[in-house]
């Protein structure tokens, strides 16, 4: 039986499926959840391309329990937040993040860490609002320039990338998934449905492709570099999404960066290992 998708509109009764809260913002509801004591030093947490903030499991659970106020959220077209018709690029996300953060009042400095795609999104913020960031972690993050492959390039394309988008966007996402584990998970597989129930899911990564914020943060990087912002940086060494060799040009651009390799873990590291990523984490945040 073939499952179907994105038949549901994101309403109020759906997300009274969701934990957590709510924010209305400029752009659209964004789904979030605030975990920890309140005033413990404030971390948040962005995730990354198409697994929304349930991906954090292990880290939101982990820094909330040793004393910090952890924040975490779907980014747009994600999870169970909006997914607007938009431009899904840098400033988009930036914005999304400094609204909510301004919307929840998050005392500043905070922690931040971005995980693949979250990853230049965190640098942006940063590199933007150094007084606004005591920390940056970044966890195999996308952001910088890699080869892409035809099926990469037809999608980008006009009125193509809808056609594909539709007839094998579901197939090829899924299948995507696999990679992100050294070994494959099914059960992190089948939770990632739950918002491909959602109508404006695929619109909402195809947007976010064609926008460069997958393969454009150098200079943010480099910002992050020049102004000295405690930096973490963690890499699963069997990544088979963003190649782990990416780790040294990232440390070309951020050189107080702290690294961390993670033998057998690939573009999750937190999740395949938290035994070592969190005890990273919860140090060098506190």
């Amino acid at each position: 039986m073939t499952e179907k998708y994105e038949y549901r509109i994101l309403d109020d009764e759906a997300r009274a499926e969701a934990p957590g809260s709510f924010a209305r913002l400029s752009a659209g509801v964004t789904h979030y959840e605030l975990a920890g004591p309140e005033d413990g030093p404030p971390v948040v947490l962005v995730h990354g391309f198409s697994v929304p903030s349930y991906i954090w499991d292990p880290v939101f659970e982990a820094l909330s329990a040793a004393g910090f106020r952890v924040l975490r959220y779907d980014l747009f077209g994600r999870g169970f937040s909006d997914r607007p018709e938009a431009r899904y690029d840098r400033e988009f996300f930036d914005s999304q993040l400094a609204e909510l953060v301004d919307a929840l009042a998050i005392p500043r400095p905070l922690g931040l860490a971005g995980l693949s795609m979250g990853g230049p999104i965190a640098a942006v913020f940063a590199a933007r609002r150094p007084e606004q960031v005591s920390r940056l972690a970044l966890l195999d993050p996308a952001g910088l320039p890699m080869p892409e492959p035809l099926s990469i390039k037809l999608v980008k394309l006009p009125v193509i990338g809808e056609w594909l988008m539709a007839r094998i966007g579901d197939k090829v996402l899924l299948g995507n998934l696999a990679r992100d584990m050294k070994t494959p998970d099914e059960a992190y597989i089948e939770k990632f449905k739950t918002q491909m129930q959602f109508k404006g899911f695929k619109r909402a990564l195809l947007a976010t492709m064609r926008s460069g914020v997958l393969t454009d943060a150098s200079d943010a990087f480099r910002a992050v570099g020049r102004r000295g912002i405690p930096t973490l940086l963690i890499w699963g060494e069997e990544d088979q999404v963003v190649p782990f060799l990416h780790n040294e040009i990232v440390r070309q651009f951020i050189p107080q960066a702290e690294f961390h390799a993670i033998p057998e873990a690939g573009h999750v590291p937190h999740l395949e290992r938290p035994d070592v990523v969190n005890p990273i984490l919860i140090d060098f945040f506190q």
